[in-house]
């Protein structure tokens, strides 16, 4: 992090896009985890807590934060912005996706976010500069992507755009947890709060890497038997 204060405006609008709230249906994916219950390979709250470290260090720290922060520095560089860097990204992220679900929830995600975008340009809002180029991605804007754009556009720091993303996808997350395990309210803020004592870690190893690396093999097999599970209460 950086030295200088936040501005109330940027802070706000960081919460705002880590917000559950946001209409872009995160709160419908467990991004494996329900799998992982159904196989009893999580059961209770140290079990879950042990999933979602393992996530946050192997999936978000080495593959989604990196992209997110790619994305924000494409889209903070000096104008013309690199629509074939954004496309590249966005590529890469597709081409990651093991499995069909979690390519459904980036691309959702994705399409969700830049939707919300749009709806508040018409609303006064400083004009998104990237939005040309998220509209153009193809074959759908992804997640990553689109919110390292729109932390750019908010005037947020990288570091503190991976500490919210970080943030936001805890919560949900947790959420998730509760709901599928299930848990306690305040089991959930344990977890919580396990997470958020990681994520500065997950955000500076991040921040480090030279480029996103995309190997999850455990989360992969969860994600595709998911797909054939009988009872589900997720998207993935």
């Amino acid at each position: 992090m950086t030295g200088t204060a936040t501005s109330p405006a940027t802070l706000l609008h960081l919460l705002w896009l880590a917000s559950p709230a946001l209409p872009v249906g995160a709160f419908s994916y467990s991004e494996g985890l329900e799998a992982a219950i159904e196989e009893g390979a999580v059961h209770d709250e140290a079990s879950a807590r042990a999933w979602l470290v393992n996530q946050l260090a192997l999936v978000m720290a080495r593959s989604e934060l990196p992209l997110v922060a790619a994305a924000h520095a494409a889209a903070s560089s000096t104008l013309p912005l690199d629509a074939a860097k954004l496309q590249s990204l966005n590529d890469w992220v597709r081409q990651t996706r093991e499995a069909a679900e979690p390519l459904l929830q980036t691309q959702q995600m994705g399409k969700s976010l830049l939707v919300w975008i749009e709806t508040l340009q018409g609303e006064g809002e400083t004009p998104c500069p990237t939005l040309p180029l998220l509209r153009a991605l193809r074959p759908a804007p992804t997640w990553p992507v689109v919110l390292g754009c729109a932390a750019a556009w908010r005037g947020a720091s990288v570091a503190e755009s991976l500490h919210a993303a970080a943030f936001g996808w805890a919560e949900n997350m947790v959420q998730a947890a509760v709901r599928a395990v299930p848990l306690g309210q305040s089991a959930g803020q344990r977890l919580l709060a396990r997470l958020v004592a990681a994520i500065p870690a997950a955000v500076a190893e991040a921040l480090a890497a030279p480029e996103p690396i995309a190997f999850a093999p455990r989360l992969a097999i969860a994600s595709a038997r998911h797909e054939a599970q009988y009872s589900r209460l997720f998207r993935s």
